[in-house]
């Protein structure tokens, strides 16, 4: 079934519309989302791609990706997505955005995204019940310790995922929690 999603222009504006799949594989502009959910102790929630998912399989990313569908508001389907990917909801606030394009995402596939960045807070001993067909493993850790691993085992995390954890985005989360 095709999914359509949205073409975004450089200021972020909705200008059109087209399929996921073709979106990746011509490299079009669309608009995305990534939700970074912390906990008390300040750790991010990370999730391991599904390794057959149809790019980036495999990988460690940021709590949730994904976009959001031709006429959804942008967040709504944040928390559509939350709740079908990691399997709980929370509040989430909006940090900013910026635009990427790489072609590191396998499959000949290119990644070109209006990306919104989400941050939010959770309990550490909130239920967390992935979808096996979207994530195959998470666990809480230390952003410091992120950063580390990164730098040791680049080829294991998603390229959006490297760009965000580097950004000044990421000086934000001394302001969470943000409650639900």
């Amino acid at each position: 079934m095709e999914e359509l999603i949205n073409i975004a222009d450089e200021k972020g504006n909705r200008i059109g519309e087209i399929e996921k799949m073709e979106a990746h594989m011509r490299g079009v502009l669309h608009e995305a989302f990534s939700i970074f959910i912390f906990n008390d102790a300040k750790q991010l929630l990370l999730q391991r791609r599904a390794q057959h998912k149809y790019h980036s399989g495999g990988l460690w990313t940021n709590t949730c990706c994904s976009h959001a569908r031709v006429g959804e508001e942008l967040e709504s389907a944040a928390h559509r997505r939350l709740e079908e990917e990691m399997g709980f909801d929370t509040g989430l606030e909006e940090v900013g955005t910026f635009i990427y394009k790489t072609d590191e995402v396998g499959n000949s596939l290119i990644e070109h995204e209006f990306d919104h960045i989400f941050f939010g807070y959770a309990d550490s001993n909130i239920l967390i019940a992935p979808d096996p067909d979207e994530v195959s493993d998470w666990k809480w850790m230390d952003v410091d310790d992120i950063r580390k691993d990164i730098a040791e085992n680049p080829g294991n995390h998603t390229a959006w995922f490297k760009m965000i954890v580097h950004s000044e985005y990421m000086k934000l989360n001394r302001k969470l929690p943000i409650k639900s």
